[in-house]
């Protein structure tokens, strides 16, 4: 199992963002802290944005077919669209709309070649790698090469090593990148989790990142987010979603797989959470996350996709998996399907405020169009699924 945003600001092409990591030997006092503008001093922040984000890739990703999906939803009027086709083949008038992308990774089981395409898409954005992105590399890889008897050895870098360079500063595990002109901070959780109360691929995160357990997870990323930007929003982005969301096996991280269900969150995330929000006053409107597929194990049903939490922060699981369908859902052997259709989520944030959220499906056909197939209404002001 396992799992990508839009501002009002300059145009996409002046758009920059800035990564930010801490060692893991920094302070975790709250003395270190660059706290961010209360809640009260929103509304003189220009934090708007739109967000397309995309979970779980599993292998369906198209680099041609994807910038199509996401130039449309970039330029078209996601509040008032028609049902009907609804073509945007250039951008008049709406230029100044930029789409920032937001990865909760799972891209394919190493899947180098796909993660280089992923970088190489001209959006700003940000991921985070998964458990499946670490499939089979258990440790950082030091091969020698046989056939070479001159020294140095040569070291052969491994399917891991080769995706975080592909994404560079946009690969957000234990780090953050900062928005400056959208005052929107993505901060990462733990890289590679697979969800429970146990560090998946300990040897990579203590190699690269000094982490050994759960208390050093959370403190990385506890102190990673202290050092936001002043009246910066933070929308934190991880493989999976905390613990503390449910138990039950259709619960946004319920164990679907096991009878009787059971939260499969991560501690670490919970608890750097709860830290950041009893000690600093930074403002964390949205969690992004994956993992947990929406349809649920053995077809017994459909996930909670969304959860409010009791101080208004959302909590958002991605992972509509699979994420590309054909146009043609039972095309005929000899019938080539007429296009794809291909899901994001998009989330609307208004002054600092998130205002919409939907499961948004994108139809993109043979000849290039594009058009708005389907919208799934999550949360208006309120969950509404």
């Amino acid at each position: 199992m396992s799992s990508s945003a839009f501002l009002h600001a300059a145009t996409l092409s002046h758009l920059a963002a800035t990564r930010v990591s801490v060692s893991p030997s920094s302070p975790t006092s709250s003395s270190a802290a660059v706290t961010a503008a209360p809640a009260a001093a929103l509304s003189s922040m220009a934090a708007s944005a739109r967000i397309a984000v995309v979970g779980d890739v599993h292998d369906q990703w198209n680099l041609e077919e994807d910038t199509k999906a996401l130039q449309f939803l970039r330029c078209s009027r996601i509040w008032s669209y028609s049902q009907a086709s609804y073509h945007f083949p250039h951008c008049p008038d709406r230029s100044n709309v930029s789409l920032t992308l937001i990865g909760i990774c799972d891209f394919g089981n190493e899947n180098v070649e796909l993660v280089q395409s992923i970088a190489d898409l001209q959006f700003p954005k940000a991921a985070i790698l998964g458990n499946h992105d670490s499939w089979t590399t258990q440790q950082f890889s030091l091969n020698f090469d046989l056939l070479s008897f001159s020294l140095p050895f040569v070291r052969k870098k491994d399917r891991i090593q080769l995706q975080l360079e592909s994404l560079g500063d946009e690969h957000v595990g234990y780090s953050r990148l900062d928005f400056s002109e959208l005052k929107i901070s993505v901060v990462g959780g733990r890289p590679f989790s697979c969800g429970g109360d146990y560090l998946y691929r300990k040897k990579l995160l203590s190699a690269r990142y000094g982490v050994q357990d759960m208390e050093g997870s959370a403190r990385r990323i506890y102190n990673v987010a202290l050092g936001t930007p002043e009246d910066n929003l933070v929308i934190l982005l991880a493989h999976n979603g905390p613990t503390g969301l449910g138990s039950n096996l259709n619960d946004i991280c319920g164990k679907d797989w096991s009878v009787g269900g059971g939260d499969h969150g991560d501690p670490d995330l919970a608890q750097a959470l709860s830290r950041l929000k009893d000690s600093s006053n930074l403002h964390i409107p949205l969690i992004v996350f994956g993992h947990m597929h929406k349809q649920l194990a053995y077809r017994a049903g459909l996930r909670k996709m969304i959860v409010v939490g009791h101080d208004d922060t959302i909590y958002l699981n991605g992972a509509i998996v699979p994420r590309v369908k054909p146009v043609n859902r039972e095309p005929r052997a000899t019938q080539e399907s007429e296009g794809t259709l291909r899901a994001f989520t998009l989330v609307e944030i208004v002054e600092g405020r998130v205002e919409k959220i939907a499961e948004t499906w994108v139809s993109v056909a043979r000849d290039g169009g594009t058009a708005m197939a389907e919208e799934l209404v999550l949360f208006d002001g309120k969950p509404l699924r």
